[in-house]
């Protein structure tokens, strides 16, 4: 980091997210031993909500876009297979009742 953030600002920011419940702690010795609460496939989806919302204006077309046109050299032919069955998948769900 650039400018990484002082010891006092790191334990306010675990404080408060142990207060919201995404980490708790243990003590081992003079130590504070951090580990997560939330299930990390539940902490990915509302992590992508919030990034949605924030940058994208709720566009899930949007963002797949932006990351295409970041990493779009770089991915593998069998990646952006994966990413078209990914998409017909969806078309499929999308179309059932």
């Amino acid at each position: 980091m650039h400018d990484p953030p002082g010891y006092s600002a790191v334990r306010a920011t675990l404080r408060l997210l142990e207060e919201k419940g995404h980490v708790k702690h243990a003590q081992d010795g003079r130590r504070y031993l951090y580990q997560q609460t939330t299930n990390p496939f539940r902490a990915r989806r509302s992590a992508m909500r919030n990034l949605l919302s924030t940058f994208f204006d709720g566009s899930v077309e949007h963002a797949v876009a932006s990351l295409l046109d970041i990493q779009a050299r770089k991915l593998a032919p069998d990646e952006l297979d994966h990413l078209s069955a990914l998409i017909d998948e969806a078309k499929q769900k999308g179309e059932r009742p």
